[in-house]
């Protein structure tokens, strides 16, 4: 892990525990349409990344730690109706997602311990289940196909 990466996560943490992002009962109210802030959160960080990411394609810019910028478009397809369900539910039921169960991890809430407890389990659990298959499951067809063509998977995309 790179010094600057884990400082930036660092920060990123507290300004979601500032925005009360790190509670489930923000989280929790926030789905229900009771609380709005939340959303005002996010909106905020999309209008002013938004045009910061647009001009720095514009200009081709590399970035100091990993290289060319090249921020991915595709159009909605059914996987991404799927991944979105299959995140929503977690969303909703654990009341958190991945950036803010870390946050509350370090504000030492014990459902940031559960959830993120869970994340580590279903990522060993699919790399057991690679490994016992030898296939990526990225690349497995479950009726919503994420190549352009046939027998190209997601790292030949990544090489390209």
């Amino acid at each position: 892990m790179r010094p600057v990466g884990l400082l930036f996560g660092i920060a990123f943490g507290f300004l979601l525990a500032l925005g009360g992002l790190n509670e489930y009962e923000v989280i929790h109210n926030m789905l229900l349409l009771e609380d709005f802030a939340p959303y005002l959160i996010m909106a905020s960080a999309v209008v002013v990344a938004a045009p910061i990411v647009w001009l720095l394609e514009r200009r081709r810019w590399s970035t100091p730690f990993a290289g060319a910028m090249r921020p991915g478009r595709s159009k909605p397809e059914r996987h991404h109706i799927t991944g979105s369900a299959i995140f929503g539910t977690g969303w909703a039921v654990a009341g958190t997602c991945p950036a803010p169960a870390l946050a509350m991890t370090g504000s030492g809430a014990m459902l940031g311990v559960v959830v993120v407890g869970g994340m580590f389990a279903g990522l060993l659990a699919r790399d057991y289940l690679e490994a016992r298959t030898g296939q990526d499951l990225a690349d497995l067809d479950l009726g919503m196909s994420i190549s352009p063509k046939p027998g190209v998977g997601m790292a030949d995309l990544d090489r390209a």
